[in-house]
């Protein structure tokens, strides 16, 4: 999933209707992606957790493997928080606790920028922004931005190659 944050959180007050018809779009597509992050953080919590434990049953099996000589809470905590296995895959889980918090707060600027919207539609609405313009045909302007988004999804499967020189 492509993400655009500066682009999607920019607002085109000349355009408020096309504005309006892409939000419901971009939360979905912002919501999905939090999801995913949330999954990816319980995975990676969950893969730690089982490694804890993991270690913590090796480490009472085989105390003497772990250079512990008197098994308790306090020195089989400390043993499995010195072993590569468990800070690897805590180093996973903070950066998957990191996209996931960002990713909670893209989809707050996301609920922000219908809040904007709704007040750039109220300043319209008292004319706020009153000057001369000419009505446009929404549908037209609408079908061009699909038809836009169509053509980036084909284009991002092309792949340009050259031609070496030996080739030639």
């Amino acid at each position: 999933m492509e993400l655009d944050y500066e682009k999607d959180m920019g607002i085109d007050e000349t355009a408020l209707d096309i504005e309006w018809l892409r939000q419901p779009e971009l939360m979905n597509k912002y919501v999905r992606y939090q999801a995913e992050m949330r999954k990816r953080m319980d995975q990676a919590k969950e893969r730690l957790d089982y490694i804890k434990a993991r270690l913590e049953k090796n480490i009472r099996s085989n105390p003497d493997e772990y250079g512990l000589g008197k098994v308790t809470e306090g020195s089989i905590s400390s043993t499995i928080l010195c072993q590569k296995e468990y800070q690897d895959a805590s180093q996973v889980h903070i950066k998957a606790k990191f996209e996931n918090d960002v990713a909670i707060a893209a989809v707050k600027a996301i609920d922000q920028k219908k809040t904007a919207l709704e007040n750039l539609v109220k300043l319209l609405g008292v004319n706020y922004f009153a000057g001369p313009s000419a009505p446009r045909d929404l549908s037209v302007v609408w079908n061009e931005q699909v038809k836009q988004r169509s053509r980036k999804e084909n284009n991002k499967n092309i792949k340009i190659t050259r031609k070496r020189k030996d080739e030639k």
